[in-house]
């Protein structure tokens, strides 16, 4: 199971999440996605956390936060969401 963390301020990177989600939990993977909307990208972030209940603690923490001037979605991925983006507009995946 992996976590969807998405409406990120622009140049938010890989690193910066990492640290702020392991003050949740143990953070095993962080993927990077584009997204295109009406001729914009934007990146997501899709998040696989050591445990469920480290997973859980972060949603209910991050989940509507105001980081960096942006208010943070943050839920549960839909199963196959990671691998299957198409739906979305992803334009490419970079780990």
């Amino acid at each position: 199971m992996s976590i969807y963390v998405g409406n990120l301020s622009d140049g938010v990177t890989k690193k910066d999440l990492e640290r702020v989600l392991s003050e949740y939990g143990k953070v095993n993977r962080v993927q990077l996605s584009l997204e295109t909307e009406i001729r914009e990208m934007r990146a997501v972030f899709f998040v696989e956390m050591e445990t469920e209940a480290d997973e859980e603690a972060t949603i209910k923490a991050l989940n509507g936060a105001e980081w960096r001037g942006s208010c943070l979605r943050v839920n549960k991925a839909e199963d196959g969401e990671e691998r299957n983006l198409s739906g979305r507009g992803v334009t490419g995946h970079f780990n």
